[in-house]
């Protein structure tokens, strides 16, 4: 069998009884190396925090799990909804704790609303808003961000945005992402347990999480899975049908937006396949033909691909030393 038919949505299926084996043996030589009693996992509603919660309560069981939602101002009901039926499936002790005022507080949603105020002047009281971008396949591997408005009557326009802008307002919704942790830290520190990171190998690749925010955890047991590849797992471990069949939204700002459209530009099950081939260096010709795009779209999905491990480098890098402290290493 030539590559070319060896090269397909096929090659991302796993042994999903031997993974979860892997995986929660693994939390559970980790939980002793931490010196933890148990896990805690801020559940969203979603795909990849509902698989960690049920591999967390396979590796410890449910009476050493914690479950924590984090609505505030713009999350959507539903996400709330769908987590509190994941914790009721797997039997997870919740709570509630709302960052909304928090938020407000500290000046979130009016430092990232003077942002847009600065190019779209009217914006205020009714008004909604999301980031989104240019298809990085047909724009020669660049992304390329625009602001999507709607005013109170209803209307949406697209705007594109100054580096400024931009940067002011990722920066202000980058405080929801921050809020969470200190909440799951929170109630790790009360209970002597270990924060679950729930990003997966697309989100960990890419450089999609927010630095000291949903980027902090103490154990990240799904970040070598392809997104595909999570869904398996949500499927043989029981995760409600209702969460495994919603789009991956980000549930940060006050219009629907999906991952699709704010980061990766293609579908998660295109993405990883680009991914994946990048990652064992399969060609273009062979990636394009088990995706059904273009090869020029392919090198230009992987020239995008290269750019975010490149930005988002630093994402991943602890704190910088002058020199190593050898004395504390040791």
């Amino acid at each position: 069998m030539n590559k070319i038919q060896e090269f397909s949505a096929q090659t991302m299926v796993i042994d999903a009884e031997a993974e979860v084996e892997k995986i929660t043996a693994a939390l559970r030589r980790q939980l002793r190396g931490l010196r933890r009693r148990g896990l805690v996992v801020g559940i969203s509603g979603g795909i990849d925090s509902s698989v960690s919660t049920a591999l967390a309560v396979r590796a410890v069981g449910a009476d050493k799990v914690f479950g924590i939602f984090m609505p505030e101002n713009d999350s959507d009901p539903l996400s709330l909804a769908l987590g509190q039926k994941l914790a009721g499936t797997f039997g997870v002790q919740t709570v509630i704790e709302d960052i909304g005022p928090a938020l407000a507080a500290m000046g979130c949603y009016r430092r990232r609303d003077d942002f847009i105020r600065s190019v779209v002047p009217a914006y205020g009281e009714g008004w909604a808003s999301k980031l989104v971008i240019n298809n990085a396949s047909e724009n020669g591997g660049y992304n390329i961000s625009s602001l999507v408005v709607q005013s109170p009557d209803g209307l949406q326009e697209k705007i594109r945005l100054t580096p400024e802008a931009y940067l002011g307002i990722v920066a202000a919704t980058n405080m929801k992402q921050r809020t969470r942790k200190q909440f799951e830290y929170y109630h790790a520190d009360r209970l002597n347990f270990a924060v679950v990171g729930t990003p997966n190998r697309l989100e960990y690749d890419q450089g999609f999480f927010v630095k000291n925010g949903d980027g902090a955890a103490d154990v990240k047991p799904i970040a070598h899975l392809y997104k595909t590849q999570v869904y398996q797992l949500a499927d043989y471990l029981g995760v409600p049908a209702e969460i495994r069949q919603r789009p991956p939204t980000t549930d940060t700002f006050s219009l629907a937006q999906t991952q699709e459209e704010f980061y990766f530009s293609l579908p998660y099950n295109l993405m990883d396949l680009c991914l994946y081939a990048l990652n064992h260096n399969i060609s273009a010709a062979d990636t394009a033909k088990a995706t059904n795009l273009g090869e020029d779209q392919v090198q230009h999905v992987w020239a995008d691909i290269a750019a975010k491990r490149k930005t988002t480098k630093a994402l991943h890098e602890p704190p910088l030393l002058v020199e190593p402290v050898k004395d504390f290493l040791s």
